[in-house]
């Protein structure tokens, strides 16, 4: 039976992959690591072969036409929404659009997963956990000490795969962050959930009520359009644009997460990028015209220009839409900031 929805949050402007990734056509839409671009992969997860139903896919105007040009075919109901806020709403807009028993799979659209057949385990066994109630995080293995990301701290084991959530954690500084990773009870917190369609929505409306009762009047007074869903504009308006972690996973009595173990990456930065990407016995990834010589952990993008590097260690080069990026692995965070892409 096919009765995991996974629901692909499509969002944001892409500023830490900038120049590569921009406003118009952001990171999930682009084909950073392999052939298929990163919304693509994550639509070939969760195929009907392996237990998915048609997915819900979550989206603004502005990527509309990336997201049906890139669904190859796949049928998908697409909620299309009137404005940017936040993942509770997003997530809410796609439940209303569900029956009450069916399992969401939430999944962002631009993360990369190595290990698809870990992905799958882990997205069964969270499924299992749904139907019994439970709001189930994927808790990433924390194989580096990351202040980058959210923290996920194990609780007692429910069943033979899964662990209640003892306690949910804000990006930590470096230290605390180790020590996370050396008591072993500690997974990263990747952003992708799952729960029943109508205990997300009765648990939303306990915790986040006018949050709740927006989304219902938004998607009650909204339209179809074929396979697009258009919610209400005025209405949605209204929302207070809060994230689903804040919203109901840290206020739910049910929390509970499956350890995945997939080769995730959030394709966060440059930096995470390259980590993803195939290289060679220096650490080195060339994409585009390029010629290194003496270097090590070395990236370089390049849209044509021929780009030569010699004797450096640890940059990264991009070259893209004539505009240059140079930063050193350490200072890739940074990029968002920089003025080309916040003004994009």
């Amino acid at each position: 039976m096919n009765d995991i929805t996974q629901v692909i949050l499509c969002g944001g402007s892409g500023t830490r992959l900038w120049p590569r990734s921009r406003a118009t056509k952001p990171k999930p839409f682009l084909p950073l690591v392999g052939d298929n671009t990163l919304f693509e992969a994550t639509l070939l997860r969760c195929g009907p072969g392996d237990g998915f139903a048609d997915p819900v896919i979550v989206t603004g105007t502005a990527h509309l036409d990336h997201v049906e040009a890139q669904l190859g075919g796949r049928g998908a109901q697409i909620v299309v929404e009137p404005a940017a806020k936040n993942t509770a709403a997003a997530i809410a807009l796609a439940a209303h659009r569900l029956d009450p028993q069916a399992i969401m799979l939430v999944c962002p659209s631009d993360h990369h997963i190595g290990d698809c057949a870990a992905f799958v385990s882990a997205a069964h066994a969270a499924a299992d956990l749904a139907r019994e109630g439970w709001f189930v995080s994927f808790g990433i293995e924390a194989a580096s000490p990351e202040t980058g990301f959210g923290y996920l701290r194990r609780g007692e084991a429910i069943g033979t795969q899964g662990f209640r959530t003892a306690q949910f954690v804000e990006k930590p500084d470096a230290v605390r962050a180790a020590a996370f990773v050396a008591s072993g009870d500690y997974a990263w917190n990747g952003g992708i959930f799952a729960f029943r369609a109508g205990d997300f929505l009765r648990e939303l409306a306990e915790h986040r009520p006018a949050l709740a009762q927006a989304v219902a009047a938004a998607v009650g007074s909204g339209f179809s359009d074929g396979a697009r869903f258009h919610p209400d504009a005025a209405a949605f308006a209204a929302i207070e644009s809060e994230s689903v972690d804040y919203a109901v996973m840290e206020n739910t009595a049910r929390a509970a997460m499956v350890p995945a173990d997939m080769a995730w990456s959030d394709i966060g930065s440059w930096e995470a990028l390259h980590a993803a990407r195939a290289r060679d016995g220096d650490g080195n990834a060339v994409s585009g015209p390029a010629e290194l010589v003496d270097c090590r952990n070395v990236l370089v993008e390049t849209d044509g220009p021929r780009v030569s590097v010699i004797g450096l260690e640890d940059v990264i080069v991009v070259v893209n839409g004539g505009e240059v990026l140079v930063t050193s692995a350490a200072g890739a965070q940074k990029v968002g900031k920089l003025y080309g892409a916040a003004n994009q």
